[in-house]
Protein backbone atom coordinates (compact mmCIF):
# COMPACT_ATOMS: atom_id res chain seq x y z
CA UNK A 1 0.00 0.00 0.00
CA UNK A 2 2.85 2.49 0.64
CA UNK A 3 4.54 1.91 -3.02
CA UNK A 4 0.94 2.52 -3.82
CA UNK A 5 1.48 5.90 -2.54
CA UNK A 6 4.69 6.43 -4.42
CA UNK A 7 3.10 5.85 -7.50
CA UNK A 8 0.21 7.99 -6.84
CA UNK A 9 1.46 11.19 -8.28
CA UNK A 10 2.89 9.25 -11.53
CA UNK A 11 -0.63 7.73 -12.22
CA UNK A 12 -2.57 11.26 -11.48
CA UNK A 13 0.20 13.09 -13.94
CA UNK A 14 -0.19 10.37 -16.44
CA UNK A 15 -4.24 10.58 -16.60
CA UNK A 16 -3.88 14.35 -16.73
CA UNK A 17 -1.69 14.27 -19.59
CA UNK A 18 -3.50 11.57 -21.34
CA UNK A 19 -6.83 14.38 -20.77
CA UNK A 20 -4.90 16.91 -21.93
CA UNK A 21 -3.37 15.09 -25.34
CA UNK A 22 -7.14 14.32 -25.96
CA UNK A 23 -8.50 17.56 -25.65
CA UNK A 24 -5.89 18.58 -28.13
CA UNK A 25 -6.55 16.34 -30.81
CA UNK A 26 -10.34 17.36 -30.93
CA UNK A 27 -11.70 18.87 -34.09
CA UNK A 28 -13.20 22.92 -33.42
CA UNK A 29 -14.62 22.42 -36.88
CA UNK A 30 -17.00 19.70 -35.53
CA UNK A 31 -17.96 21.44 -32.79
CA UNK A 32 -21.85 21.44 -33.32
CA UNK A 33 -23.83 24.92 -33.13
CA UNK A 34 -26.94 24.92 -30.34
CA UNK A 35 -28.56 26.72 -33.17
CA UNK A 36 -28.40 24.48 -35.84
CA UNK A 37 -32.22 24.22 -37.49
CA UNK A 38 -33.03 27.48 -35.41
CA UNK A 39 -33.91 30.97 -36.18
CA UNK A 40 -31.12 33.66 -36.75
CA UNK A 41 -31.60 35.11 -32.92
CA UNK A 42 -33.09 38.77 -32.60
CA UNK A 43 -30.93 41.11 -32.96
CA UNK A 44 -31.20 45.34 -33.54
CA UNK A 45 -27.52 46.99 -34.10
CA UNK A 46 -26.33 49.70 -36.12
CA UNK A 47 -24.83 49.10 -39.64
CA UNK A 48 -20.89 49.33 -39.51
CA UNK A 49 -21.15 52.33 -42.53
CA UNK A 50 -24.11 54.13 -41.19
CA UNK A 51 -24.12 53.93 -37.37
CA UNK A 52 -27.68 55.86 -37.36
CA UNK A 53 -29.09 53.05 -39.47
CA UNK A 54 -30.06 50.04 -36.75
CA UNK A 55 -30.89 46.59 -38.35
CA UNK A 56 -32.98 43.74 -36.99
CA UNK A 57 -33.47 40.04 -37.93
CA UNK A 58 -36.73 41.45 -40.07
CA UNK A 59 -33.74 43.21 -42.20
CA UNK A 60 -31.76 39.81 -43.21
CA UNK A 61 -32.63 39.19 -46.84
CA UNK A 62 -35.44 36.24 -47.33
CA UNK A 63 -32.57 34.06 -49.12
CA UNK A 64 -29.95 31.88 -48.24
CA UNK A 65 -27.15 34.00 -47.27
CA UNK A 66 -23.83 33.52 -45.06
CA UNK A 67 -23.47 35.52 -41.49
CA UNK A 68 -19.42 36.02 -40.95
CA UNK A 69 -18.36 36.90 -38.04
CA UNK A 70 -15.01 39.32 -38.20
CA UNK A 71 -13.33 41.81 -36.90
CA UNK A 72 -10.17 44.21 -37.68
CA UNK A 73 -8.13 42.94 -34.63
CA UNK A 74 -8.51 39.16 -36.32
CA UNK A 75 -5.68 37.77 -38.17
CA UNK A 76 -7.32 34.82 -39.48
CA UNK A 77 -10.17 37.60 -41.05
CA UNK A 78 -7.56 39.20 -42.88
CA UNK A 79 -6.69 35.84 -44.97
CA UNK A 80 -10.18 35.18 -45.03
CA UNK A 81 -12.15 38.40 -46.46
CA UNK A 82 -10.19 38.18 -50.34
CA UNK A 83 -11.91 35.04 -50.38
CA UNK A 84 -15.03 36.56 -49.23
CA UNK A 85 -14.86 39.29 -51.37
CA UNK A 86 -14.47 36.74 -54.32
CA UNK A 87 -18.01 35.20 -53.13
CA UNK A 88 -20.20 38.50 -52.89
CA UNK A 89 -18.54 38.96 -56.69
CA UNK A 90 -20.23 35.47 -57.69
CA UNK A 91 -23.33 36.72 -56.12
CA UNK A 92 -23.35 34.89 -52.68
CA UNK A 93 -25.00 36.86 -50.33
CA UNK A 94 -22.79 37.96 -47.03
CA UNK A 95 -24.15 39.58 -44.09
CA UNK A 96 -21.32 40.75 -41.69
CA UNK A 97 -20.84 40.66 -37.89
CA UNK A 98 -17.95 43.12 -36.93
CA UNK A 99 -17.23 41.71 -33.22
CA UNK A 100 -16.29 43.75 -30.47
CA UNK A 101 -14.54 46.21 -32.78
CA UNK A 102 -14.10 50.20 -32.81
CA UNK A 103 -16.39 51.33 -35.79
CA UNK A 104 -14.00 54.06 -37.42
CA UNK A 105 -11.86 51.20 -37.56
CA UNK A 106 -13.94 48.34 -39.24
CA UNK A 107 -14.79 51.25 -42.01
CA UNK A 108 -11.18 51.91 -42.79
CA UNK A 109 -10.93 48.50 -43.06
CA UNK A 110 -13.76 47.80 -45.72
CA UNK A 111 -12.57 50.68 -47.42
CA UNK A 112 -9.18 49.43 -48.14
CA UNK A 113 -9.84 45.85 -48.31
CA UNK A 114 -13.34 46.41 -50.06
CA UNK A 115 -16.70 45.04 -49.03
CA UNK A 116 -17.81 41.78 -49.41
CA UNK A 117 -20.98 42.97 -46.95
CA UNK A 118 -24.60 43.41 -47.99
CA UNK A 119 -24.35 45.05 -44.88
CA UNK A 120 -22.14 44.58 -41.58
CA UNK A 121 -23.63 44.88 -38.75
CA UNK A 122 -21.61 46.88 -35.12
CA UNK A 123 -21.71 44.16 -32.26
CA UNK A 124 -19.34 46.36 -30.01
CA UNK A 125 -20.84 44.69 -27.17
CA UNK A 126 -21.04 40.86 -28.47
CA UNK A 127 -24.41 39.79 -28.04
CA UNK A 128 -25.17 38.76 -31.09
CA UNK A 129 -21.99 37.06 -31.36
CA UNK A 130 -22.99 35.54 -27.84
CA UNK A 131 -26.55 34.50 -28.74
CA UNK A 132 -24.80 32.59 -31.67
CA UNK A 133 -22.65 31.08 -29.59
CA UNK A 134 -19.84 32.45 -31.57
CA UNK A 135 -16.14 31.17 -29.94
CA UNK A 136 -14.27 34.32 -31.79
CA UNK A 137 -13.86 35.32 -35.18
CA UNK A 138 -13.82 34.05 -38.04
CA UNK A 139 -16.72 32.00 -37.61
CA UNK A 140 -19.81 31.56 -40.32
CA UNK A 141 -22.71 30.35 -40.54
CA UNK A 142 -25.15 29.44 -43.79
CA UNK A 143 -28.74 30.54 -43.15
CA UNK A 144 -31.52 29.21 -45.29
CA UNK A 145 -34.66 31.76 -46.76
CA UNK A 146 -36.32 31.78 -43.90
CA UNK A 147 -33.44 32.77 -41.16
CA UNK A 148 -32.87 29.04 -40.13
CA UNK A 149 -29.42 28.81 -39.56
CA UNK A 150 -28.16 25.46 -41.41
CA UNK A 151 -24.40 25.11 -40.72
CA UNK A 152 -21.53 26.89 -38.47
CA UNK A 153 -18.20 26.94 -39.90
CA UNK A 154 -15.32 28.00 -37.26
CA UNK A 155 -12.43 29.35 -38.67
CA UNK A 156 -11.27 30.58 -42.33
CA UNK A 157 -13.41 30.15 -45.28
CA UNK A 158 -11.19 29.23 -48.13
CA UNK A 159 -12.04 27.69 -51.40
CA UNK A 160 -11.48 24.14 -49.94
CA UNK A 161 -14.13 24.62 -47.19
CA UNK A 162 -16.34 26.43 -49.72
CA UNK A 163 -16.02 24.03 -52.42
CA UNK A 164 -16.72 20.88 -49.69
CA UNK A 165 -18.82 22.24 -47.12
CA UNK A 166 -20.69 25.13 -47.58
CA UNK A 167 -21.43 25.78 -51.19
CA UNK A 168 -22.83 22.12 -51.60
CA UNK A 169 -25.19 23.13 -48.70
CA UNK A 170 -25.78 26.32 -50.42
CA UNK A 171 -26.92 25.26 -53.65
CA UNK A 172 -29.27 22.71 -52.09
CA UNK A 173 -31.19 25.72 -49.99
CA UNK A 174 -31.01 27.82 -53.05
CA UNK A 175 -32.98 25.04 -54.94
CA UNK A 176 -35.36 24.23 -51.95
CA UNK A 177 -35.94 27.99 -52.35
CA UNK A 178 -36.81 27.46 -56.04
CA UNK A 179 -38.81 24.59 -55.66
CA UNK A 180 -40.98 26.57 -53.38
CA UNK A 181 -41.24 29.84 -55.09
CA UNK A 182 -42.37 27.47 -57.95
CA UNK A 183 -44.82 25.42 -56.40
CA UNK A 184 -46.45 28.95 -56.00
CA UNK A 185 -46.20 30.28 -59.57
CA UNK A 186 -48.88 29.23 -61.27
CA UNK A 187 -51.33 30.69 -58.16
CA UNK A 188 -49.30 34.11 -58.94
CA UNK A 189 -49.53 34.16 -62.72
CA UNK A 190 -53.28 32.71 -62.34
CA UNK A 191 -53.78 35.87 -59.71
CA UNK A 192 -51.92 38.19 -62.22
CA UNK A 193 -53.59 37.11 -65.28
CA UNK A 194 -57.43 37.89 -63.75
Amino acid sequence: MARLKLFLPLLIFVGLALLFWRGLSLDPQAMPSALLDKQVPDFSLAEVSNSEQQLQRTDLPQKPLLLNVWATWCVACRVEHPYLNQLAQQGVPIIGINLKDDNSAAQKWLEKFHNPYLFSLADTEGRLALDLGVFGAPETFLVDAEGTIRCKHIGVVDDQIWQTKLQPLYQKLQIERWDAFSNTLPEVLLAACN
